[in-house]
């Protein structure tokens, strides 16, 4: 009787212990802003947007460049002006410079739309392509390992190299 008690005490613990092996996670970890950093599509994305934004402060440097200009002419020909039409070029200036503002303001919005309009295929792809090479894997979890995002450590396992192989780069 006492080796029946002590081989189903042995049983009993087998079958625990298999079913807490049975019963972890299998969790990975990535650092999803380097992955997207070297995506080409991404690098693409960043260089159209580099090109807008200088477009844009090429335009904002001409128009107060051109205000100036123009403020200065007003100034050296305000001796020979009445105060009314001092007065009037006063007005002028300042509506130029609240254009240039609106301008400035309205190429920031539309950038800003421009930049989540190229990234979100972008970060879709790359989100896309870890829950895949995740699954084929066999991980029920993935942490995002980016410096910053509340993962400690990270000595699990990797997917970057696999996500980049899958993504081609």
């Amino acid at each position: 009787m006492k080796q029946f008690k002590t081989l189903l005490i042995a049983v009993a613990l087998t079958l625990g212990a298999t079913s807490f092996a049975n019963a972890q996670s299998k969790v990975a970890h990535i650092a999803t802003q380097e992955l997207i950093e070297q995506m080409p599509s991404y690098k693409a994305a960043m260089n159209q947007l580099e090109k807008l934004q200088k477009t844009y402060d090429t335009e904002i440097k001409d128009m107060v460049t051109e205000a100036q200009g123009t403020m200065k002419r007003y100034e050296a020909e305000a001796q020979t002006k009445t105060d009314e039409e001092n007065q009037r070029r006063a007005n002028e200036l300042q509506q130029t410079q609240r254009s240039i503002g609106e301008y400035r303001q309205d190429a920031m919005q539309k950038l800003q739309e421009k930049e989540v309009q190229l990234l979100r295929p972008v970060l879709e792809k790359a989100r896309t392509t870890i829950q895949k090479v995740a699954r084929a894997k066999g991980f029920d979890y993935v942490l995002d390992s980016t410096t910053g995002t509340g993962v400690i450590m990270a000595d699990g396992y990797n997917l970057m190299a696999d996500v980049k192989t899958d993504l081609g780069i």
